[in-house]
């Protein structure tokens, strides 16, 4: 089993920031929602491994 990473694992983590709120520029609620959707099922299916999607959505289940 892998384990989630939560430490900083991005190069260029500001210009990455920086493109993903472009990406929602001028976007509405809608669009801005529909986009992270898309982006968190490409992303999953990159993983690819359970355990770790696991591991994320009990992470971001903080609440």
């Amino acid at each position: 089993m892998n384990d989630l990473i939560l430490t900083p694992n991005i190069d260029g983590t500001d210009d990455f920031y920086a493109e993903l709120l472009a990406t929602h520029e001028g976007k509405s609620k809608e669009e801005s929602d529909a986009i992270n959707a898309r982006l968190i099922l490409i992303l999953a299916n990159h993983i690819g491994d359970r355990d770790v999607l696991s591991q994320a959505l009990r992470t971001a289940d903080i609440t």
